[in-house]
């Protein structure tokens, strides 16, 4: 009989103990997840009317936490989002969460409200009064390793200064004349600045702009081969150059080389026009590209 009360209490000692040291581990668990909480915005949406949050950047990603909201992105602006709610009234807090293009995590809880205090919200204005930073890099499959919110930074920064480092690569014809100022390398990272200078009164529509590369000599009679680079990021939309002025812009690309009897064309096309131009870089030219030192921006 006293065996069997040893053994009872002995049993209940390690039961206690399991529970005491699961509580623990979980407490542990919740303080370390907190310390990487993301704090949400708080807004309120209502039936009548349309809510309207300005992105930074351009919306990659919405999912909305319940059917009691309706989001999508506004007709012909990429960082603006419409919510609203689906319904005339709901009682349960409700959610949505979005991702935007420099890689940017944003979290939102959401209320129900007949007179919503505010419709429209700038996030850029609102992390600069609050001193709230939106969270950490979402990583991107096209970008890599690379921060988007990094390779976003080095577009800007080899933008701003404006260097012309390659001076031999250019075309100029028909008062247009279309440069490429500088190739550099970053992470697995190819950044092409460009510019574009009109020096006719007669604006410059731009229809598209490619990257491909194409035999270097095709004979008579002979498919060419061209394989299509695709940029992966461009500093800034660009539509069009006024006469008498020259726009830049900086485009980033997967890293890659070519063969001696290949070349990299870069080409831009004039809508409903003729001066096209064409841009034509070897292989030297890309191994050539100047490497940039992220930790201080040197290049």
């Amino acid at each position: 009989m006293k065996n069997l009360f040893k053994t009872f209490v002995a049993f209940a000692l390690s039961i206690s103990l399991a529970v005491t040291s699961f509580a623990q581990d979980s407490v542990k668990s919740k303080t370390v997840l907190a310390l990487g909480k993301i704090e949400p915005y708080k807004m309120e949406v209502t039936y009548d009317k349309t809510s309207h949050l300005i992105f930074p950047t351009a919306i990659r990603y919405v999912d909305l936490g319940s059917e009691y909201l309706i989001a999508g992105k506004a007709d012909d602006a990429e960082n603006v989002l419409r919510v609203k709610a689906s319904v005339r009234e709901f009682e349960p807090e409700t959610n949505f969460s979005v991702i935007t293009n420099d890689g940017r995590f944003y979290s939102f809880n959401v209320h129900y409200s007949s007179f919503p205090e505010a419709i429209s919200y700038d996030l850029l204005t609102m992390q600069k009064t609050l001193d709230k930073a939106s969270g950490n890099d979402v990583l991107f499959e096209e970008l890599g390793s690379n921060s988007p919110s990094l390779a976003g930074l080095l577009l800007e920064t080899i933008y701003k200064n404006d260097k012309r480092i390659v001076k031999h690569i250019g075309a100029k014809s028909f008062g247009i004349q279309f440069i490429l100022k500088g190739i550099y390398i970053h992470n697995g990272k190819y950044y092409f600045h460009t510019a574009l200078g009109n020096r006719t009164n007669v604006p410059f529509q731009i229809d598209f702009i490619n990257f491909k590369v194409v035999d270097k000599k095709v004979a008579k009679r002979t498919v060419v081969q061209e394989r299509p680079m695709i940029p992966l990021r461009i500093y800034k939309p660009l539509d069009a150059i006024s006469g008498k002025s020259m726009e830049q812009n900086v485009f980033l690309l997967d890293q890659f080389t070519i063969a001696d009897d290949k070349v990299l064309q870069i080409e831009i096309f004039e809508k409903n026009g003729g001066r096209n131009q064409v841009l034509q870089v070897e292989n030297s030219d890309l191994i050539r590209a100047r490497l940039i030192n992220d930790m201080h921006l040197k290049f």
